[in-house]
């Protein structure tokens, strides 16, 4: 378990599934903040679209994340870790909070404190937090060949 927490920490992007229009699963690449302190895995989103409307009729989703991966010397096949994250997403819109999860996030990316300041003041009124909260979580290494 430790191992799956540390790649969802420490990896950037994954694909978000939710269950969308007539069954058919919804998958969208997303960036992500694991919060150790609860466990959750957040995602920042816009107000409206088809990933809200689809949450909104079924919290159910999943979200899998895979490292970059490593070569052996000589080879060309990858050895990888993945994971998959089951759970149900709650929708957040309380400003406070949408802020300082906006905030964690950006540090995955920059260390730009200006920058993360300015994208904060400019998006945080149009935006709205998914957290998933982990029912089950699984991981497993695979060889490419």
């Amino acid at each position: 378990m430790q191992e799956c927490v540390e790649i969802l920490v420490n990896e950037k992007r994954g694909v978000l599934s939710v269950n969308g229009d007539s069954g058919y699963p919804y998958g969208m690449p997303m960036n992500h903040f694991y919060n150790s302190d609860d466990g959750s895995i957040y995602f920042h989103c816009g107000k409206a679209g088809h990933r809200l409307d689809s949450l909104r009729n079924d919290c159910k989703a999943s979200f899998c994340v895979i490292d970059s991966g490593t070569a052996s010397e000589g080879s060309w096949a990858l050895n990888f870790k993945s994971v998959i994250v089951f759970g149900d997403i709650t929708v957040i819109d309380d400003a406070e909070t949408v802020i300082e999860i906006s905030e964690k996030l950006s540090r995955k990316f920059t260390d730009d404190e200006e920058y993360i300041k300015s994208e904060i003041e400019q998006y945080a009124r149009a935006t709205l937090l998914l957290k998933l909260e982990p029912k089950h979580i699984c991981g497993k290494t695979v060889t490419e060949s």
